[in-house]
């Protein structure tokens, strides 16, 4: 099926012209690892400069300024000036995005990376990201880009690469489909939009790696064409989301997240990434449990991930294994019928196991699919059904 016209009019200024090589970046569970020349033709163009579009969703206000509504911080921006993420800038008045197409890592790679477990595993999904954030965690595990705009200097160098010829990627790649990750996509708004349109008209399901701090008028534009909406719950107290995403109100995250899944029907896994002295103690971790229990349903994956130390956090230790089992087993506590310990390789608590009978129905091995018994969407032990897609 070929791809939609292009109707949008922040490619139309670019220089015609085809980079030899792009950049893939290599990542586990565990963070970033070294950036990879592939010799990929894209049939892409432009500068790491260029990459600009007015911005969809924000509102002109006297004096020239303006007020950005992609996420919840509702940044007011003078002229001259960005908000928050450093990624929109208002000039003369008008919001633009600095980052449309902007690529600083991009890869194939497995579902069970995002994590997402119920949506047919071993699935191929090309993944890419750019920079910026409107968190900057102070232990985020890919800071290098997360934490970086195209403002500074010295920031991590990108590749413009078209809505269309990402569909062709994953296309050529034979994905399954695309998944924006790596850094916050609720940022990259206007390219994720356009590019998930593409996706869908060429038979491709869509993703969002996302700390769901978006607004609720950002998720019903891109809502029709997201499938997937794999999102972080930092923790369960407004203490807690202050020292790790100076975020005052977290309650707006939840409130996206389940109309994510009760408006739109995305399939929703969640993820905590479970830090010592930060969000590890049973009232919050019980708190996640029985409210994804509640208002997404006992059906609902969450993964509890082992912290690795990064950055301003680089003092606090790993996560010890036993905190990762106490918090699953609360999972199942709180009436959870999927809950994984995740950045563990060989822990059992990676598999997927019937919530009927208990047998094992997928064994994974790190970030691969040793073994899936699933036939179609049933236990072959006990014909009990089983939440997700497996094919």
């Amino acid at each position: 099926m070929p791809p939609m016209s292009p109707t949008s009019s922040c490619e139309t200024n670019r220089e015609q012209g085809r980079p030899s090589h792009t950049q893939y970046v290599a990542s586990t569970g565990q963070g970033m690892l070294e950036l990879e020349q592939w010799d990929i033709p894209l049939g892409c163009s432009g500068d790491s400069t260029s990459g600009m579009c007015e911005t969809d969703l924000y509102e002109r206000l006297p004096g020239r300024n303006a007020r950005c509504n992609i996420c919840q911080r509702g940044c007011l921006v003078a002229e001259g000036g960005t908000g928050y993420c450093m990624t929109r800038q208002n000039q003369k008045g008008k919001l633009y995005s600095l980052i449309y197409g902007e690529v600083s890592c991009l890869a194939v790679s497995p579902t069970e990376k995002k994590p997402v477990f119920h949506f047919y595993p071993a699935s191929r999904w090309l993944s890419l990201g750019s920079l910026g954030c409107n968190f900057r965690c102070p232990g985020c595990q890919n800071w290098r880009i997360a934490h970086s705009t195209l403002l500074e200097e010295q920031s991590p160098s990108t590749k413009y690469l078209s809505p269309e010829d990402c569909v062709a990627l994953a296309r050529q790649h034979k994905c399954l489909g695309i998944s924006w990750t790596y850094n916050e996509p609720t940022l990259w708004f206007e390219y994720t939009l356009k590019a998930a349109k593409l996706a869908k008209y060429n038979g491709l399901f869509t993703n969002y790696v996302t700390n769901g701090f978006m607004t609720q008028a950002a998720l019903d534009r891109i809502g029709p064409y997201l499938d997937v909406f794999r999102v972080d719950i930092k923790g369960f107290s407004s203490a807690t989301y202050k020292k790790i995403a100076n975020v005052d109100d977290f309650y707006g995250i939840l409130a996206v997240t389940e109309r994510a899944k009760s408006r739109w029907g995305m399939h929703v896994e969640v993820v905590t990434n479970v830090i010592p002295g930060y969000n590890d103690d049973d009232t919050q971790l019980s708190g996640i449990a029985s409210w994804v229990r509640q208002n997404l349903g006992e059906d609902t994956p969450w993964h509890v991930t082992q912290f690795v130390p990064h950055l301003e956090l680089s003092h606090i230790m790993p996560t010890p294994i036993a905190t990762l089992e106490r918090a699953r087993q609360i999972g199942f506590e709180n009436g959870l019928h999927y809950a994984y310990v995740g950045n563990i390789p060989g822990h059992p608590g990676q598999n997927t196991y019937c919530p009927k009978c208990h047998s094992l129905l997928v064994k994974r091995d790190g970030f691969s699919v040793a073994e899936n018994r699933i036939v179609a969407g049933k236990c072959p032990q006990c014909s009990g059904s089983i939440a997700g897609r497996f094919g």
